[in-house]
């Protein structure tokens, strides 16, 4: 065999070994998801006043917030389960939320009749949060973990992480259906801290069991 071929057949073995990553995510986050759900139904289940917060653009900021984190965690994630892969040219997507959450921020201190900063900032249910969060995440994460095993990451860790920050993001798009502190104070505070806990957890899952 020649060099020309050689290399044809690395790289269409190497594709051919990267695809099912992609597959195995997606039904891993198919079956997740809806038990994540019924966790959250069959527990905490929506809030009551649903349909009117609907209609209320605090309320719905909560939603772009959590996806603008868990869809480029999906897709750095896969990333990082290639060999040799990093960070570079891709943590940047992970400034999105950050950046919405900012100016949900500085758009809610414009509002007049908004509430006392503290009253924001603590809400109603910031232990709830703390703990729904990553319960809810869990599940996701050990699929998200499973499914990332297929690959073969030469940052375990870092691809463990990664995973958590797409688990605690889908999570958090799920509670954000019950949660009644639609605030971007609140939601930058302990969403965040309860994202950084199952970030942990993901890293260090990720450091054992994504390893080759």
């Amino acid at each position: 065999m020649d060099t020309e071929r050689l290399i044809q057949s690395l790289a269409a073995d190497n594709a051919q070994r990267r695809r099912p990553v992609g597959n195995g995510l997606a039904l891993a986050l198919m079956v997740a998801l809806p038990v994540a759900a019924v966790m959250l139904l069959s527990t905490i289940g929506m809030r009551p006043d649903i349909r009117h917060a609907m209609r209320t653009p605090l309320f719905d900021l909560k939603f772009v917030v959590t996806l603008a984190l868990a869809i480029p965690a999906i897709a750095i994630s896969l990333h990082l389960s290639r060999p040799e892969a990093s960070l570079r040219h891709w943590g940047w997507m992970l400034l999105a939320p950050v950046l919405i959450l900012a100016l949900g921020i500085s758009g809610e201190m414009m509002m007049p009749d908004r509430p006392p900063m503290m009253m924001r900032w603590m809400g109603h249910n910031a232990m709830l949060c703390m703990t729904a969060i990553p319960l809810l995440a869990l599940p996701i994460l050990a699929a998200a973990l499973l499914a990332l095993r297929q690959g073969a990451p030469s940052r375990p860790a870092l691809a463990g992480a990664v995973a958590g920050l797409l688990s605690s993001g889908l999570a958090a798009t799920l509670y954000a259906a019950h949660c009644i502190d639609d605030s971007p104070l609140f939601v930058a505070t302990w969403y965040t801290l309860a994202t950084a806990l199952v970030t942990a957890i993901g890293a260090l899952a990720g450091a054992r069991w994504l390893k080759y």
